[in-house]
């Protein structure tokens, strides 16, 4: 059986010089409680949330920016 070993090759820092993100992890932007009797049961918690998140977001009508014009294809 063989094993690997990866070092991170890159990563971020903030504005003011910190670190950011390594050794911490993301946080989430929608903190979602998952309860192992739910994911048993066939569930899945997080996803739920997100399907309602973006039904709800599609309440909301989106204006689409106007059609610029065409392209000219053929020089002068």
């Amino acid at each position: 059986m063989a094993g690997a070993v990866f070092v991170p090759g890159l990563a971020f820092a903030s504005k003011d010089g910190q670190w950011i993100i390594e050794g911490h992890g993301v946080d989430p932007d929608i903190e979602v409680i998952t309860i192992p009797a739910s994911e048993i049961a066939g569930r899945d918690p997080q996803l739920e949330r997100g399907i309602a998140e973006l039904m709800a977001k599609l309440k909301t009508p989106v204006k689409l920016p106007p059609r610029p014009p065409a392209p000219v294809k053929t020089p002068k």
